[in-house]
């Protein structure tokens, strides 16, 4: 009877150190997440806060310049030329924003992913 309970205690002591290092392990990999979450907002943040203020700086001097337009022909060659270039720095933001936003959601999901693999690792057969 004592080999039995001897034994039971020894496999409970097992499984509770196995759970306890997967609740480590999975608490790591939530930190991890988390982290990656928040550099990763705080990019596409600054990111958007650059691309405001340079279409702000774009547009004020546009307006500057169509100040000082000196015809009617001056004028709409400022504006056609704003509106070409103001297109072609919206599309590039727009492509900065979705590169950095795909980049934020492979870091995010990175952990996730690791976490999985190590898992289903253990279940492969040797």
């Amino acid at each position: 009877m004592r080999d039995f309970a001897e034994k039971g205690a020894t496999q409970s002591r097992e499984a509770y150190a196995r759970m306890k290092a997967a609740a480590e392990e999975a608490s790591r990999t939530v930190e991890s997440t988390i982290y990656s979450a928040q550099a990763g907002s705080m990019e596409l943040g600054i990111k958007a806060i650059d691309a405001l203020r340079m279409n702000a700086d774009m547009s004020f001097s546009h307006m500057e310049a169509l100040i000082g337009a000196k015809s009617l022909s001056q004028f709409l060659e400022l504006q056609t030329s704003f509106m070409r270039k103001q297109a072609e720095v919206t599309l590039e933001q727009a492509r900065s924003m979705q590169d950095a936003a795909r980049k934020v959601a492979e870091d995010v999901a990175k952990p996730g992913k690791q976490a999985a693999e190590k898992v289903m690792a253990k279940f492969q057969p040797h």
